[in-house]
């Protein structure tokens, strides 16, 4: 892919300042070029990311990547250090100021962090680097060619001198900047860093209580809010009593807020303001509120239920139609039917919403724990009437995202409070908040039918998939299917006969983007039902795949969603192989498998289980992942280990409920996540590769669920298609 000069920035910072490099990572991964002269002109589009060189050969990378525990900050650096040929601990990763003016894309999600920035930093790395060569052979009046850099030292050749980026970077950030193109990139041989173990650099702050998370925000004058908010949603106040909440000690100020609408989305309330946290939610046990539980009061789980099951019983939108399903079926041997059936879930982040809010006179001020700061920027500023640029965020650290901190709800409540108080505000959701009004996984209800001949072949396909709608819940209605049809329009296995089909279940129920996001149904379908093929045509579920897994010469992906089968199968065939698939097991245990690709990563999980009348234990999971080229070993292994551990916890533990119109649960004695003691021995294999790079912190999920259910039933005959899991005897 062709990257321009015309697209890369390289410009001297304050005079002596230093060396600053721009850099854009989106499109058709442009970097940017344009002097400080051309700049002056007018307006620049902004970047991505700015990399300082310092005049003590010290780096900063400033770059708009929330840390959420995925170790960002870390491989980020590897990448800059490995190619600038700087020494790790010389690169410091600092985060963006919410600056849309200057910052293109300050989004965190998608597992995309790193596929974004992989090429981009490594050329920028290397134009540093080639920058300070050039620099020292102007200055010693040598050939570029006799000069090499190596941790952040210049050396000629055929001489003893040497020079620091430190003492060359002057003489750099004069020069014109080098063709992206053509630029030499490490061979990865040469790596250093990339591809090799790294410690975090954000673990010792998190052991030793100095890391700085959204609640532990303090600044001067601060008050602390919390809200009330009617149980159902759509529910709102008709009339409250705040006498008694006013006399609790501490409590400063009860006023009401109204819901908001599309791009914020919340509920409205009772707001209570307070000296502390602990003053403001004894004030709000002390309202007495009257509510309009409104339209969602009728609304059930149930009924949910049954709404979903009638509708995958009629056909939907037509998204995929290979060959003819229904002129395959009079030909085959076997049918299969199965109905796949998925709660809602929640996010459950580790530590609940939270934000900090400081309006001032024509300005304000934001500490929060974002994945879109820039959307924080935008909804502060509208709702305290200031421009964008007015509104200055910083984004803490994130204790979990999973796609939740992309919402705007909680810096939406705490503006309409700040603008009330006129002080500094925390606005603090309980995890009691945090779990009632929540925006959840959608539910949904998957109906499956295929069939093979009498050679045991697969003949055909059909998938129909009904749930609620994430594109519903933003008013597009032309686009209900996206966010709910990935994996499953893509699914990779070789069928002449293909039909895909999604209709659209109306509910109360917020919907969003959950951890892997429809793969986290999708994959289970995909990879319950190819086995359920497997078994009626008498197969092996491992050489089943294998077999459907065909890769044609003249291959190309219909889209970047579409999976290699090669790489596919190569993850199937580590993961078989590392758990032992050919050996025999007792009676009571079986072996499942599931691969799956998402995110641009392929993984295959195999799974052991013992199962015992309605008990079963899950006695080991192997994972075989092809991720493309490994920034830091370490982080792939901890998200796949996390990705597994959050699929299992829904697939064996979590679901929420809805009676009339309300959750059901509201803590972790409801909502349990997998516990050390339940957790599984996992082993993580990584395939060497040298595509680039995918994402790491959901793809590990979709296959967790699946293999597990098929090793149930290659355990003891019953097949599990509602989660979460519950064995008859």
């Amino acid at each position: 892919m062709a990257i321009s000069r015309r697209n890369f920035v390289v410009r001297s910072t304050v005079a002596g300042a230093g060396l600053l490099v721009g850099l854009r990572f989106s499109g058709p991964m442009l970097l940017s070029q344009e002097s400080e002269k051309a700049k002056k002109k007018g307006p620049v589009n902004p970047f991505d990311a700015y990399i300082h060189v310092h005049p003590d050969g010290n780096i900063s990378l400033i770059v708009a990547k929330s840390e959420m525990g995925q170790g960002i900050k870390t491989g980020l650096a590897m990448i800059l250090a490995e190619e600038a040929d700087v020494d790790f601990n010389a690169v410091s990763v600092e985060q963006a100021e919410t600056r849309p003016d200057i910052y293109e894309h300050m989004g965190t999600g998608g597992s995309g962090s790193t596929m974004e920035n992989f090429m981009p930093l490594r050329r920028a790395g290397a134009s540093v680097r080639e920058l300070m060569i050039t620099a020292a052979a102007q200055k010693w009046n040598v050939p570029k060619t006799e000069c090499e850099a190596k941790q952040a030292i210049v050396r000629h050749t055929k001489s003893s001198r040497h020079a620091t980026y430190g003492e060359l970077v002057d003489a750099a950030s004069k020069l014109p900047l080098p063709d992206p193109e053509k630029v030499p990139l490490k061979n990865e041989s040469q790596f250093d860093l990339i591809g090799h173990a790294t410690p975090r650099v954000d673990i010792p702050s998190k052991v030793n209580g100095s890391a700085g998370f959204g609640l532990d925000v303090r600044v001067p004058e601060m008050v602390f809010a919390v809200v009330a908010r009617c149980p159902t949603f759509g529910g709102k106040p008709l009339h409250f009593d705040a006498s008694k909440a006013k006399a609790v000690p501490g409590v400063r100020d009860i006023f009401e807020i109204p819901a908001l609408g599309k791009d914020m989305y919340t509920a409205g309330g009772i707001v209570v303001v307070a000296d502390s946290t602990w003053a403001a939610m004894k004030g709000r046990e002390a309202l007495q509120i009257d509510w309009d539980r409104g339209p969602a009061a009728s609304e059930s789980s149930a009924i949910l239920r049954q709404s979903l099951r009638t509708a995958a019983s009629k056909p939907g939108k037509r998204i995929r139609n290979d060959g003819n399903v229904d002129e395959a079926l009079p030909s085959s041997a076997k049918r299969v039917e199965a109905v796949y059936e998925f709660p809602h879930l929640a996010h459950a982040t580790m530590e609940p919403m939270n934000i900090t809010v400081h309006a001032r006179a024509g300005e304000a001020e934001v500490w929060a724990p974002t994945q879109s700061p820039d959307w924080v920027q935008r909804t502060v500023a509208k709702l305290l009437d200031l421009p964008s640029q007015k509104v200055i965020v910083h984004t803490t650290l994130l204790g979990g995202g999973f796609g939740r901190r992309y919402m705007a709800d909680y810096p939406a409540e705490a503006a309409q409070i700040a603008k009330v108080v006129g002080k500094p505000v925390q606005l603090v959701w309980s995890r009691e908040d945090d779990m009632t009004h929540d925006f959840y996984r959608p539910a949904a209800c998957h109906r499956m039918r295929g069939a093979v001949n009498q050679a045991g072949h697969p003949l055909l396909w059909s998938h129909t998939i009904t749930s609620t709608s994430i594109g519903a819940f933003w008013g597009s209605p032309d686009k209900l299917e996206e966010s709910e049809v990935g994996g499953a329009k893509q699914m990779p296995y070789t069928i002449r006969n293909v039909r895909l089909e999604y209709s659209a279940v109306p509910s109360s129920v917020p919907p969003l983007w959950w951890r892997s996001v429809e793969h986290s149904f999708n994959g289970f379908a995909v990879e319950c039902f190819i086995d359920e093929l497997a078994a009626a045509a008498g197969r092996d579920p491992v050489e089943f795949r294998r077999g459907l897994l065909v890769k044609p010469a003249n291959w190309k992906p219909k889209d970047e969603d579409d999976p290699d089968p090669a790489r596919l199968r190569g993850v199937l065939d580590l993961a078989a192989e590392k758990v032992g698939w050919s050996k025999p097991l007792p009676k009571g245990k079986g072996r499942g498998i599931a691969s799956y690709h998402s995110f641009g990563s392929y993984i295959a999980e195999a799974a052991e289980v013992t199962v015992t009348g309605k008990d079963f234990k899950i006695d080991r999971i192997i994972a075989a992942i092809d991720c493309g080229q490994v920034v830091n070993p370490e982080s792939v292994r901890a998200q796949a280990e996390s990705a597994i551990i959050y699929g299992l916890s829904a697939a064996l533990k979590n679901e929420i409920t809805i009676k009339d119109g309300a959750v059901e649960q509201s803590n972790f004695d409801g909502y349990d996540p997998i516990r050390i003691d339940e957790a599984p021995p996992i082993e993580v294999h990584i395939l060497k590769s040298k595509e680039d790079p995918g994402g790491m912190g959901e793809p590990a999920l979709p296959p967790a669920a699946p293999a597990v259910a098929n090793a149930i039933f290659a355990a003891s005959g019953q097949r599990l298609r509602r989660l979460p899991f519950q064995l008859k005897t």
